[in-house]
């Protein structure tokens, strides 16, 4: 499955064009998805408070969670006290429960846990988005929905669109290409941010702010005392995951070797034993570190990149001040 999962990425991003037998099934995608959509945003509600929206028009790949987290910690700076929904992708809830930071992966995703970790805020996953919003109301000031962009039942104050620098592929939608709407519906967002280092090409006419994430230094999830490597063995269930390997290299590490597995896979005891055979130091992503810390040998190293995230001046400025002029509005 990893191996079919990186070719149709490869026929995403890398502007191939997508098969005959792809293309078929794209018209059949766009006409379901946009009569879905079209029959939530008919029965939106609006929340007991106030909702900032993050979400994508690509599948995957925009750097969306460590832009939540960056934007949880803004809010927080801002003296808000944020509540974040998420779907709880690549976990097996349906009704929505507020995450712990032990919790399961298996159960609550592992997006969901990997921001109880990291932000410091309520976390709530689960499908219904709308039910988790009620329970939010007691927990904090201002909400933050996490892929929320197409989750159009909970009527937002703020509406944030992420695209990569890279675009949006090879123009596509599914299968066919990575879009989940045309990019035409970007002008739906009230604000659009572009992902990465480099300078993107503009995709409306509207201001497009830049963020990136950056990573900082290797750590040993497993505190095993064991020194930084020099040379790792990259392994990750990301989607695009050549940004990490990307990642690795730019602080000066020497990849022997990778491994990838579809986005939010669910890691297996044998997964272990073959990233630990070879006797690789072995680096992963946060994303992936929260699902196998509770597998991993005691007394072998599992390395982590993290991720730090900044925007260019104004950029929290620019959602503050969208979120209060639409609450004035109502």
């Amino acid at each position: 499955m990893s191996s079919l999962h990186q070719w149709i990425e490869d026929i995403w991003w890398q502007g191939n064009v997508p098969p005959v037998w792809l293309r078929m099934f794209e018209p059949v995608y766009a006409a379901i998805n946009r009569r879905n959509l079209d029959r939530r945003a008919g029965r939106s509600i609006r929340p007991k408070l106030p909702l900032i929206s993050a979400g994508n028009i690509t599948a995957g790949g925009s750097g969306k969670t460590p832009f939540v987290i960056w934007l949880a910690g803004q809010l927080k700076d801002a003296a808000y006290a944020p509540v974040i929904l998420c779907r709880g992708d690549g976990g097996t809830l349906s009704a929505p429960r507020q995450i712990e930071p032990d919790d399961d992966p298996a159960l609550v995703g592992d997006e969901a846990l990997l921001l109880t970790q990291q932000c410091g805020c309520p976390v709530i996953a689960g499908q219904d988005r709308v039910q988790a919003s009620e329970m939010a109301a007691a927990l904090g000031n201002i909400l933050i929905l996490d892929d929320g962009f197409q989750y159009r039942q909970l009527q937002r104050a703020c509406d944030i669109v992420l695209v990569p620098a890279e675009g949006v592929g090879n123009g596509h939608q599914i299968p066919a290409g990575p879009l989940r709407e045309p990019v035409s519906e970007l002008a739906r967002a009230d604000i659009i941010i572009r992902t990465g280092p480099a300078h993107a090409v503009p995709l409306t006419t509207s201001r497009e702010w830049q963020w990136q994430a950056e990573p900082g230094s290797l750590h040993d999830v497993m505190c095993t005392g064991a020194g930084l490597p020099e040379k790792v063995f990259a392994a990750t269930g990301i989607a695009r995951s050549q940004r990490f390997f990307a990642d690795l290299e730019s602080i000066g590490l020497d990849i022997a070797a990778t491994r990838t597995f579809a986005d939010h896979h669910r890691f297996t005891a044998s997964d272990v034993e073959e990233l630990t055979a070879p006797g690789h130091q072995v680096a992963v992503t946060g994303k992936d570190a929260v699902k196998l810390t509770a597998l991993w040998p005691a007394g072998i190293p599992l390395w982590v990149l993290p991720q730090h995230g900044h925007g260019e001046a104004g950029l929290f400025d620019a959602v503050l001040t969208c979120t209060q002029e639409r609450l004035q509005g109502r």
